[in-house]
């Protein structure tokens, strides 16, 4: 028989598995192998390495991410207690949730009043306005906040290099409508360093200073500085990219304040991060712990209390990873992206609507946005978990790694004398814009896959229409999405579909039957609709003659069979459209000597030169 223990309470319990010996290591590397033996990915006997390795991926930050995780490297802490990875609150989200801040931008103030109202009628908790040419005139915020009471709704400002203006009109609002001073909640904005990445031209600090100076004797709950990390992360940059800026921003706002007299625990206490939140939700699960491990660390050094060195955090859904086409796709990365910003620990989470990459959104896009954070906090209860991540040794492990790269990166910005030296010198672009090219290559290759872009593109979509967004200030870091090389593509191809009625195509030179050919031929009609071509096909045939009976005569062509075929007939087949007027011949498959041809298309290809080749070749400009 088994012994069962007991619980301190005296209930028993139970032995899950307790009869079956312990595996170790080696036998699960036994039956890893033999899987990957049969799919083919390693020979009879394993590589040099553990054979784990196979299996394993590297980040943009070069994290070596693996299969399978034993031990965890560090012990994380208790929830709300330093340093905090586990959470800033030791309830975690269990008594409120968390915040549902949704972000408003429409010109027409009456609209955005509409749209304000409708929100906090369905579960939104506070708002995120952009003000100023890019947004909401500040001069109509009395408008779009009509009907609004300040003392029951958190707002947070955006306004860029006019954030004390827009500041002020809100504590304007909130005098008139008689709000008392310590209702008011909310974080004003101000972000100089924000500017300065933004558009190239240093912000005001001298502002953003008196702002922190008022609210810590005005305004108990109202934070007057905002560190945003979105700059960085829409320039492409890394996690732990991301998260060193922050960390240096936050210490030049530090200094800054600390130098004009205000003492250090307020001063922490004046600031909010905002990070990206994306739909590697591991990732953005570590970003966040990472994120509030580090702040921990660099208030603990410069002497701030222990209970002043927790990170308030608003996570909103990344902006870089949302498509035009096909933004349905969308939902499910807001999704995924909202999903992980709870579980990370975010106070404060926006999920930018699906359409949010087109223009301005729809109601329903906004009511989409607000149900999706309402079904995970009402329906999936997820806040009712303290730190559901917490103890996973694969997000302990990621959570170390993440903040350790991170923290290399903040001394480097530190070495060169800070945030906004680090950003006139070139070495925040320039470092940002390697990890762009990185990434941007793994997209062209499809590694990371783009859903509804790079794979699985629907050619007859129909386009959305949405009102332009204002336009948002330029001049500095560069704003990118991931999806925008194959976007610019596919509209180059409609262009050309608009102008003469008809769909660039490649035509398939399908050989033999379709079993044989139908594998490859699936694939290449994907790849090449990620570039808006259309394909036309030659179907089953038994010989050469067959394919030019059903050849179009499109300039670019592509064989399409099984290698057992294309050992037999691709040579006769590419000679043979060759001289009959086909330019670029390509083969569906790994590189090989079945047939002179031009090029091959296959899993791993760079498909963004692929399809800017045929492009050229078909005269898509």
């Amino acid at each position: 028989m088994v012994a069962h223990s007991t619980t301190s309470g005296g209930r028993p319990e139970l032995p899950l598995a307790a009869e079956f010996p312990e595996p170790s290591r080696e036998q699960w590397q036994t039956q890893v192998h033999k899987v990957l033996k049969r799919s083919g990915l390693v020979g009879e006997e394993p590589p040099p390495g553990p054979i784990e390795d196979v299996l394993a991926s590297t980040t943009h930050d070069g994290i070596r991410v693996h299969p399978l995780y034993s031990s965890a490297p560090v012990d994380p802490g208790l929830p709300g207690l330093a340093p905090f990875v586990r959470g800033s609150r030791p309830q975690g989200g269990v008594t409120e949730g968390w915040d549902v801040r949704q972000r408003h931008e429409h010109p027409d103030a009456a609209e955005t009043n509409r749209e304000v109202l409708a929100d906090l009628h369905n579960g939104v908790s506070s708002l995120w306005l952009r003000l100023g040419p890019a947004g909401i005139a500040i001069d109509d915020l009395a408008d779009a906040l009509n009907g609004v009471h300040l003392d029951m709704i958190g707002v947070s400002l955006e306004a860029g290099a006019d954030f004390a203006a827009a500041a002020q009109a809100y504590l304007d609002l909130a005098a008139e409508q008689g709000v008392p001073a310590g209702e008011l909640r909310g974080t004003l904005g101000a972000d100089p360093l924000g500017v300065l990445a933004r558009t190239g031209q240093a912000g005001e600090r001298d502002p953003a200073v008196h702002l922190a100076r008022r609210c810590t004797t005005e305004f108990p709950h109202l934070k007057a500085l905002a560190v945003d990390a979105l700059p960085f992360h829409d320039a492409g940059g890394s996690d732990a990219q991301e998260l060193g800026c922050s960390l240096a921003a936050g210490v030049t706002y530090l200094r800054w304040l600390t130098e004009a007299g205000i003492d250090l625990d307020t001063a922490a206490g004046q600031l909010e991060f905002r990070y990206a939140a994306t739909a590697d939700q591991f990732l953005t699960i570590a970003k966040l712990r990472a994120a509030r491990r580090l702040w921990e660390q660099v208030t603990r050094s410069c002497g701030v209390s222990e209970s002043r060195r927790a990170q308030v955090q608003h996570a909103v859904t990344s902006q870089a990873m949302l498509t035009r086409r096909d933004p349905w796709v969308n939902m499910l990365r807001g999704t995924i992206a909202t999903f992980a910003a709870g579980v990370g620990g975010a106070q404060s989470v926006t999920t930018l609507p699906f359409d949010a990459a087109i223009g301005l959104p729809d109601d329903f896009a906004r009511r989409i946005a607000r149900n999706t954070q309402s079904l995970l906090l009402e329906e999936s209860h997820l806040a009712q978990v303290i730190d559901p991540a917490g103890g996973s040794w694969y997000v302990e492990s990621l959570t170390d790694e993440l903040a350790r790269s991170a923290w290399s990166w903040f001394q480097r910005i530190e070495a060169e004398g800070g945030l906004p030296a680090a950003l006139e010198s070139g070495l925040v672009a320039e470092e940002l814009a390697a990890t762009w090219q990185e990434r941007r290559d793994a997209i062209a290759h499809r590694s990371d896959a783009l859903t509804g872009v790079s794979e699985f593109p629907d050619l007859d979509e129909a386009p959305l229409e949405r009102t332009p967004a204002p336009q948002q200030p330029g001049g500095g870091l560069p704003v990118h999405r991931y999806a925008e090389d194959f976007e610019a593509l596919r509209d180059s191809a409609d262009t050309r579909l608009a102008e003469t009625r008809e769909r660039p195509t490649v035509f398939l030179a399908t050989l033999g039957p379709l079993a044989a050919h139908n594998a490859r031929a699936s694939f290449a009609r994907n790849l090449f609709a990620a570039g808006g071509l259309d394909c036309a096909e030659a179907g089953a045939t038994d010989s050469t003659d067959a394919v030019l009976a059903a050849y179009t005569g499109a300039p670019v062509v592509c064989l399409c069979s099984s290698d057992a075929v294309y050992a037999e007939r691709a040579a006769e087949t590419a000679k043979a459209l060759r001289q009959a007027g086909a330019t670029t011949v390509l083969l569906a498959g790994k590189p090989s000597d079945h047939a002179d041809v031009d090029g091959h298309v296959h899993a791993g290809c760079d498909a963004l030169s692929v399809l800017d080749a045929v492009h050229a070749e078909l005269g898509v400009r």
